[in-house]
């Protein structure tokens, strides 16, 4: 498993427990920043995205590896 693998695997893991559990409202609450739960969506879809991405172009790339 390459560098880019492991990182769009735990970036994925993690913005998607930030996006379908509570896990930020919580921390937001705790630190008196529930103002800023609004505003979540609009940054953790995009970087599940991203993240999701990178994973796909890890996986591509190490297959492309195996086969040469």
């Amino acid at each position: 498993m390459n560098k880019l693998t492991k990182t769009g695997l735990i970036g994925s893991v993690v913005t998607a427990l930030c996006c379908f559990t509570p896990v930020l409202v919580w921390l937001f609450a705790a630190l008196g920043l529930s103002a800023m739960v609004g505003y979540l969506d609009v940054v953790l879809f995009p970087m599940l995205g991203v993240f999701v991405l990178l994973l796909l172009i890890g996986i591509v790339k190490s297959a492309r590896e195996n086969k040469e």
